[in-house]
């Protein structure tokens, strides 16, 4: 079964999350980069999912999106999110 995995900064911090059908956002499965203004690197974020038991999927890329804070304001600060497709490492529905 495929997930998606998000990444986004909030607070100065980077977190990285695999959004689960059905399943109530506090348990999704999250890492935490720590506060950071850098954003981690293609191979921190792989390391970070399969920590939390997951791998990307066949051909995968990150995509990167921009958004404003506040809709309809083009003159609020921008925020970052990138997404990315996963499977559970053993196959299962995590």
């Amino acid at each position: 079964m495929e997930h998606t995995a998000q990444i986004s900064n909030r607070g100065g911090r980077w977190r990285l999350y695999v959004v689960l059908l059905g399943v109530p956002v506090s348990q999704w499965p999250e890492h935490d980069f720590g506060p950071t203004a850098a954003v981690p690197t293609p191979a921190e974020r792989s390391r970070a999912l399969a920590g939390l038991g997951f791998v990307f999927t066949e051909g995968a890329e990150w995509e990167w999106t921009e958004y404003g804070e506040t809709l309809d304001d083009d003159a609020s600060p921008v925020r970052l999110v990138a997404s990315v497709r996963v499977c559970s490492r053993d196959g299962g529905a995590a």
